[in-house]
């Protein structure tokens, strides 16, 4: 089996409250990019995991294998050898993590189903894993557990990732949030939320991690529907209306900062 670990981006993501549990209450609206992580299974006598690819390296605890833990929460008759090519960056806002563990839930669901309650068994992950098992558009409450579907009208829409190879870790910028609540998201179609939207964590990550700031600098200089930080970051993003204007940044930006991860691909 092969499965694409799509890459996760927020299209508006609102921080309401901090909750007395050390989470916080969350608006989000998240989509989905056709590229990402891969990765390949076969039958096996148990479960074992090897990682290769460009960020393979940053995964290096074996206590906190997101993949091994997803294979552990589904029950299965055999074992799964999983090999992952992680492309996407670690601690960039792109639920790297999340989507890998969604990839292994459809695995799984291809090959034997999926227990009734997978859903809780999901969430036990990451509050983006439940997410990232449907990998389609949606909106996200609560945590970002509590998810509505929604049609995605801006599906097929060419998107530019750019990461200027900075990680960022998620619990220190919502740490930094300055507990303002700016209001709700948006209502109405996906495009309505994303242009009317906002990401309340990129002042909070821009105060960590300057550059993103740089970054959303030049996305925004190819005049893009739309250009925002993902998540709590430090990986932008922006939608373009056809290829070529995509294509055109992607090449401007490799230029001017060659050292920066990109990825191109089109909302699912």
């Amino acid at each position: 089996m092969r499965e694409t670990a799509y890459a996760k981006i927020n299209l508006a993501l609102h921080v309401r409250r901090r909750r007395e549990d050390g989470y916080h209450e969350l608006e989000t609206l998240f989509a989905f990019v056709d590229q990402g992580d891969q990765l390949t299974a076969q039958a096996a006598g148990h479960d074992t995991q090897e990682t290769v690819g460009e960020f393979g390296g940053a995964l290096t605890d074996p206590f906190d294998n997101i993949v091994m833990r997803a294979l552990g929460a589904l029950p299965r008759p055999d074992g799964l050898a999983i090999t992952l090519e992680k492309n996407l960056p670690v601690a960039a806002g792109l639920g790297g993590g999340s989507a890998d563990a969604g990839a292994i839930f459809r695995m799984v669901e291809r090959a034997h189903g999926l227990p009734g309650d997978w859903r809780e068994r999901a969430a036990k992950l990451g509050a983006d894993v439940p997410a990232c098992v449907d990998s389609r558009a949606c909106i996200g409450r609560g945590t970002g557990t509590e998810l509505e579907p929604i049609d995605n009208d801006l599906a097929g829409m060419a998107v530019l990732l750019v990461n200027p190879r900075v990680p960022l870790s998620t619990a220190p910028v919502f740490k930094a949030w300055d507990g303002l609540d700016r209001g709700p998201m948006p209502s109405g179609s996906v495009r309505d939320i994303a242009l009317g939207g906002r990401n309340d964590l990129e002042a909070p990550a821009i105060a960590q991690c300057p550059v993103i700031a740089d970054v959303l600098a030049a996305l925004l200089e190819a005049n893009p529907l739309l250009a925002r930080m993902s998540g709590s970051g430090a990986t932008c993003f922006a939608l373009f209306e056809n290829d070529n204007a995509m294509r055109a940044a992607a090449e401007r930006i490799s230029t001017a900062q060659p050292g920066w991860w990109q990825m191109q691909g089109k909302l699912r």
